[in-house]
């Protein structure tokens, strides 16, 4: 078979089939009488053999290797076309997410497009006080999918907060990926997520605290809880005892309930769950101490009487704090 002929047949091109020959990786087995290159079957086989090795990623050179050399084993070969696959993936994922935010930013001009992509570079910069600093200058300047992204998986505590800061001076386009950022298989990103979500000022992210005080992570439920506090959302009050029981941001824990008892009702509701937990033999003594330290600035009847009635408990150290505590709140 002619050149020509195995050109169109195998879908090689001519050039490609003299440069291969070059090479030494296939030869026509004879000439015709015209001193045409002529190709028989077997020089066809090796012509799609080369094929199929270069389609996953051989250089020409291994591809000579694994036809003629008989002691060339595959395994290590395959292990590196696999790690330099999954880099050049990875390279063009991070090239097509940069251009979509790129996109998303509706840019009106290459200025614009120049300036995001500063910014994007900054925010992925390796120095602390770099990333600071784009996070606080890219409101309104950066696609909020990166500033989620870059709060997600934030160390330093300073620049996490300037990215919190950014989230929250952006609206709510973010929430629906910090919501996903809360199912993450990470501790560190959920906790993240619902740190960021809980500097967001509006329903739909008061709503998400709502349903991550269900969440199975217990930090999680814990940050949803303090937030929740703060926006005097009596739905997490039962958390809230918890920490102070546990010894876990306590004193923000009782913040949180005294911020939540400004209503009267609130108040003796969340009076009386802190008397349940009280009960002689509920918890350890140290525990009781704290709950009662919680009653301080809980206002209204049924948290003064629990008061004058811990002031004669057993625990000495219990009475001590209730009677300490009543007098202040005679002098107030």
């Amino acid at each position: 078979m002619l050149i020509g002929d195995v050109a169109r047949r195998s879908g090689v091109s001519a050039r490609m089939l003299r440069h291969y020959e070059s090479l030494g990786l296939v030869r026509p087995t004879g000439r015709t009488g015209a001193g045409y290159r002529e190709y028989s079957g077997e020089d066809i086989r090796r012509i799609f053999h080369i094929e199929s090795l270069r389609s996953l990623g051989l250089s020409l050179r291994d591809v000579g290797r694994a036809l003629d050399d008989q002691g060339f084993t595959p395994a290590e070969l395959v292990d590196d076309l696999i790690r330099q696959t999954r880099e050049r993936i990875a390279a063009e994922t991070e090239l097509l997410t940069r251009l979509s935010r790129i996109g998303a930013a509706e840019p009106a001009g290459w200025e614009d497009v120049l300036q995001i992509v500063a910014l994007l570079q900054a925010l992925g910069s390796k120095s602390a006080g770099t990333r600071q600093r784009a996070a606080l200058s890219s409101v309104d300047e950066v696609p909020v999918e990166a500033l989620v992204e870059a709060a997600l998986s934030e160390t330093d505590p300073n620049v996490a907060g300037a990215l919190r800061w950014a989230l929250a001076r952006s609206g709510d386009g973010g929430l629906a990926l910090l919501a996903e950022g809360l199912g993450a298989p990470e501790a560190e990103v959920r906790k993240r997520a619902v740190q960021s979500i809980a500097e967001i000022p509006n329903d739909k992210a008061t709503a998400l605290l709502r349903d991550a005080l269900a969440h199975p992570d217990l930090v999680v439920r814990r940050y949803a809880a303090l937030a929740l506090g703060a926006r005097g959302v009596a739905d997490a009050v039962p958390t809230l005892i918890d920490m102070i029981v546990e010894e876990t941001n306590d004193i923000d824990a009782a913040d949180a309930l005294s911020a939540l008892a400004d209503d009267c009702a609130s108040a003796d509701q969340i009076a009386a769950r802190l008397v349940d937990c009280l009960a002689p033999g509920t918890v350890d003594s140290s525990a009781r101490r704290r709950l009662a330290q919680a009653l301080a600035d809980i206002p209204g009847i049924t948290a003064s009487r629990a008061l004058a009635e811990l002031s004669h408990d057993e625990d000495r150290a219990v009475a001590l704090t209730a009677t300490y505590i009543l007098g202040i709140r005679d002098a107030r």
